[in-house]
């Protein structure tokens, strides 16, 4: 047994992880109750035991236990019995992230960096409304106005839209038709709390990559009501997961990874998704393992994936399956297909009998080839399997080291300031509503006095970097600068 390997599971041996074969990704597949996310959760406390960063989505509210010593749950006591193992409780060191800041730390990220492609993604936009989306975000890039949060955005469609007839020569065609179906987008994600997502401060990707007393920090975003928006949920870990592959350095095959990411709920990503946009999905996997990163996507059938992914997935768990339709028996086919044949193993027969917490396996061996398919008991997990109460997890939460950084909402200005600016040196009233206190007449000069200005600069802020694009937001040719 290799000392520096990660035990995940025991069939006739004992089946290990190699750390330095991590990056090269993975699948957790199986259907409902069949103990995925179990097996999630031992990866990611194995990852975190060797100084190994990982992301995680809560999506059923059940993870926060992560942050307690387990080890006295009656199924955790009888597994161990079955495999032999002794039982050693141990907490992982954790953070919660909230998209909607209500249950961890805030997670932002300004519009720009978000891009024009992954809003109109958010936005249910089709193909010629996205193309006028892209207008926006190059006519604010050309003027040199930031998108930082909605009411920019917003205040820039407007913009463009009044505008439409001066603009056609140099951008395009811009109809009323497509800015209204933006306009109407956007009050929809607001309605659905996105207003909070995007802004400042914006997450820091060096947050995510912390250790604690030489135990990885567990990132668990707060995702059970989350899933209520599942293009916020997905389109979130697609634009953090690109962010990764453009700003972390490049290193090869690392002896372990720099962070392990889960994206569950894949399918998700992929449901309703442009072929333009799963291509770049598909070229961000193959290319970000050499920055160190592990993808792990955890999915009820491999099906769920494009195969353009799923041949990229080096290790594979894979859980019960159900044959009860065609779309079924095709699913159990595929994932028997993609393991290594074992002669001793009906792999396809046996997905289908898999009791509750037992998969069929394969990793990665020293040399990067698959192991034979083998059939075997996850471990138990080391972690509290109850969630954390609510006091528990709010008294983490104001007690992390990173509170004070995310906190408080920063609001500088952006578009929508110098629009509204724009707007009341035209109308001929001085800013602030000129002598008197006169209260300006322009509804989005009155919007703007209401929020107020912020004093704060770009200069020597994360954001002040202008105009920031993510390597998604690049197919309309922004780039980071």
């Amino acid at each position: 047994m290799d000392s520096t390997a990660l035990p995940i599971a025991r069939g006739d041996e004992v089946i290990e992880l190699l750390p330095r074969m991590a990056n090269r990704h993975g699948l957790i597949a199986g259907a409902t109750g069949t103990g995925k996310t179990v097996t999630l959760r031992v990866l990611a406390e194995q990852f975190s035991r060797i100084g190994v960063p990982v992301f995680l989505a809560d999506v059923k509210g059940d993870l926060s236990g992560m942050a307690r010593p387990g080890g006295d749950n009656p199924r955790v006591v009888e597994r161990a019995a079955q495999l032999g193992v002794a039982l050693a409780p141990a907490a992982c060191p954790v953070t919660f992230w909230d998209l909607r800041g209500e249950q961890g730390l805030p997670v932002r990220a300004t519009v720009s960096e978000m891009g024009p492609l992954l809003v109109a993604r958010l936005l249910g936009l089709n193909d010629t409304q996205a193309g006028v989306l892209a207008i926006v975000f190059k006519v604010a890039d050309d003027r040199g106005l930031l998108l930082l949060d909605l009411k920019d955005l917003r205040a820039m469609v407007q913009e463009v839209g009044n505008r439409a007839a001066e603009l056609r020569s140099a951008y395009g065609n811009v109809s009323t038709a497509s800015i209204g179906a933006i306009q109407r987008g956007l009050l929809g994600l607001e309605q659905q709390g996105g207003e909070r997502f995007f802004g400042e401060p914006a997450l820091d990707l060096d947050d995510l990559l912390r250790t604690r007393d030489g135990a990885g920090v567990v990132n668990i975003l707060v995702a059970d009501s989350l899933m209520q928006t599942p293009a916020l949920y997905s389109t979130f870990l697609l634009w953090l997961l690109a962010e990764l592959f453009e700003r972390l350095p490049e290193v090869g095959d690392p002896e372990k990874p720099t962070l392990v990411f889960f994206f569950d709920e894949a399918h998700l990503l992929f449901d309703d998704t442009p072929k333009a946009l799963i291509d770049e999905v598909e070229r961000v996997v193959r290319l970000v393992r050499s920055k160190g990163v592990g993808v792990y996507f955890c999915s009820q059938s491999p099906l769920d994936l494009p195969d353009a992914v799923l041949g990229q997935l080096g290790h594979r768990i894979q859980h019960a399956l159900r044959a009860f339709t065609p779309r079924d028996q095709k699913a159990v086919k595929t994932a028997a297909d993609t393991f290594r044949a074992n002669p001793r193993l009906q792999t396809a027969t046996a997905i289908t009998e898999l009791a509750v917490g037992e998969a069929l396996v394969s990793v990665l061996d020293a040399q990067g080839a698959p192991s034979v398919v083998e059939r075997a008991l996850i471990y138990p997990p080391r972690s509290q399997l109850a969630p954390l109460t609510a006091a528990e997890r709010a008294a983490l939460v104001r007690d992390s080291p990173l509170r004070q950084r995310y906190e408080q909402t920063i609001d500088r200005e952006s578009a929508f300031e110098r629009l509204s600016q724009r707007a009341e040196r035209a109308a001929g009233t001085p800013p602030g509503g000129g002598r008197g206190g006169a209260a300006p007449q322009d509804p989005l000069t009155k919007a703007a006095i209401s929020i107020g200005t912020s004093v704060i600069r770009s200069m020597g802020t994360q954001a002040g970097r202008s105009l920031v694009r993510g390597v998604l937001g690049a197919l309309f040719g922004g780039r980071r600068r």
